[in-house]
């Protein structure tokens, strides 16, 4: 099956603790953020999962679908023994975008919840963001999204959770990140041959905004689409660095201008500013103004 444009732009995705009901009206209040993420699984106590999970429904219930905001929930990890009450209880709902699941390392994770989309889902358009959590889980990876390629193409998006996947292989974490430079360049790649986002790890340092945008940039620059977050303060500076520049949407303007005039009369590559543009800067700049439109 050949999968469709992802329908949220999904710059910056917030985290907001299921059991804490303040932070989540505050989260539905925000106007800034791509995708809101209620969080049923790492942010909620074993004893507080229902009351988090009752929590989640009744702001579902309260919220209207938007087509540039998108309303997620994470739910709790296959085989935790708490999956199939979150998605029974979510499913129900008409505002439910779409789910992460965490610490997806087959292709059945994902299976499993797209099954109980089908089968009990209010909606059935509801998306998969899937999150790689462990070696196993990267290792894996081409075939989990193949599996669901053939299957209901509901993966938009792999989110790499870096301090889950360093506590799976034993990894000495560094400032200069560089123990997770593979692992982060295999998501893209996977994400990229698929046509599929890629979101960029959490930085842990929510109160260092250097830090931020160092990581913003480099994630960036690694070919990530987004990046998440677990503070709203940082979520301004990741949409700043994640969304297109001005100067980065004029240059790409330019580029498609260049290209629709060159192709009118039988040429391919074209000079533009000293420089050669062929066919995968124009498919750069067809990405950039697609990502910009949705501004």
């Amino acid at each position: 099956m050949i999968r469709s444009l992802p329908r949220f732009r999904r710059s910056s995705i917030l985290y907001i603790p299921g059991s804490d009901e303040r932070k989540i009206a505050k989260a539905l209040s925000n106007s800034i953020v791509d995708t809101r993420v209620l969080d049923l699984e790492d942010s909620v106590a074993i004893h507080r999962k229902s009351d988090a999970r009752a929590n989640v429904l009744k702001a579902l219930s309260s919220t209207t679908p938007s087509k540039t905001q998108e309303l997620c929930v994470r739910i709790n990890s296959i085989g935790s023994g708490f999956e199939h009450s979150d998605l029974v209880s979510l499913l129900k709902s008409p505002s439910l975008d779409s789910i992460l699941i965490p610490k997806v390392n087959t292709p059945s994770d994902v299976q499993y919840v797209s099954n109980l989309i089908d089968t009990i889902g209010v909606r059935k358009d509801v998306k998969i963001l899937a999150s790689i959590e462990s070696a196993k889980g990267l290792l894996n990876l081409g075939e989990i999204i193949g599996v669901d390629a053939q299957n209901k193409n509901r993966i938009e998006a792999i989110v790499f959770a870096a301090e889950d996947y360093a506590a799976d292989l034993g990894l000495v974490r560094t400032p200069s990140r560089t123990e997770m430079v593979l692992a982060r360049q295999l998501v893209v790649t996977h994400a990229v041959a698929n046509g599929l986002q890629a979101i960029d790890l959490v930085c842990v340092d929510f109160k260092d905004e250097g830090v931020l945008r160092e990581e913003c940039r480099e994630g960036r620059t690694f070919g990530f689409t987004g990046k998440q977050a677990i503070h709203p303060n940082q979520v301004q500076v990741i949409q700043e660095c994640f969304m297109p520049s001005e100067k980065e949407i004029a240059y790409a303007t330019r580029i498609i201008e260049g290209s629709e005039h060159h192709k009118a009369k039988g040429a391919g590559a074209f000079d533009l500013d000293g420089k050669m543009i062929d066919a995968p800067v124009v498919l750069w700049a067809q990405r950039i103004l697609a990502k910009a439109s949705k501004k």
